[in-house]
Parts: structure tokens; C-alpha cells; sequence
């Protein structure tokens, strides 16, 4: 873990500046920010790991616990929400086995509400993995899932 945690800050030529594009792709090689990697950041740019840990805890795009293989948003904004987006995200904690803001325990997913995302013409919007499901129904939330679970 450690030799990738140091070719990703030397890859930004050890910039303290650079803190936050570092941090991202240390979760996108491990899928969070595992401690020992928050330490060798630390170490590597000679930077208080306080510091290097306020930057992992402040943006919620970063997080501390592993995260599943894919990552389902659920946008709860106020279109979303009146068009039946709890209702979804009931339906996938169920079917997932796991609550809002964890990961199943195979790993598999992470699932997670947003406030909105922009897209409220589409609402209720799921996202997974950065790809839009639009105009989802209760009976359209098994398809999408399927799709990812292979």
C-alpha cells in the first residue's frame, strides 16, 4: 500500500498544495482513505497528519470507512423527494441489506443520499457509479441494481 501511496504523491511532485487531487486519488486506488495512507501522505509531504486528516474528514467526497465496488447516490433533493425518491431509497436499504451511508457487507455497494444533483426534469434520479438512472420507479430499482451486482 505504502509504494502506491507514494508514486500517487510523487506523481504530484510532493506539492502540499495539491493535498486535496492526492487525497482523491488515494481513495480512488483503495476506495477510502485507509489510515496507514492518510500517515504516509503525511510523511511524504512533511505535513501535520491533523492536517492531512481535516482535509479527509471536511469534503464529503472523501471517507474514512471502505466503500463498496459501486456506489449508489440517491438524490433527495425536493423534486426528487416528491416524486417518490424515500420510497426508493427504503426499497434498496431493504434489498441491499444496509442503510444510508454504509456499504453492504460483501462490499458490493455503497449507498448514499444527495441533496440534489441538477437533474430534477429526470427526478427521481439513482446515480451509480456516476452514471444517471432517470424517472426511476420502485419496479425499475431490481434492474438497476442487477446491473451493477454481476
Amino acid at each position: 500500500m505504502l509504494d502506491k501511496v507514494s508514486s500517487i504523491v510523487e506523481k504530484y511532485n510532493r506539492d502540499k498544495g495539491l493535498i486535496v487531487s492526492i487525497l482523491q486519488d488515494v481513495q480512488e486506488e483503495f476506495r477510502y482513505l485507509p489510515k496507514e495512507a492518510l500517515q504516509q501522505v503525511s510523511t511524504e509531504l512533511d505535513v501535520p497528519l491533523s492536517q492531512v486528516y481535516a482535509v479527509g474528514t471536511f469534503y464529503k467526497t472523501f471517507s474514512l470507512e471502505p466503500r463498496g465496488e459501486h456506489v449508489v447516490h440517491v438524490c433527495m433533493g425536493t423534486a426528487c423527494h416528491v416524486r417518490g425518491a424515500e420510497l426508493l431509497l427504503e426499497k434498496m436499504e431493504r434489498d441491499l441489506d444496509v442503510t444510508r451511508g454504509k456499504t453492504t457487507k460483501d462490499k458490493k455497494f455503497t449507498l448514499e443520499e444527495v441533496r440534489c444533483v441538477g437533474a430534477c426534469a429526470l427526478g427521481p434520479i439513482v446515480i451509480v457509479d456516476g452514471e444517471y438512472h432517470g424517472n426511476v420507479k420502485l419496479d425499475h430499482v431490481d434492474n438497476v441494481l442487477k446491473k451493477y451486482a454481476g
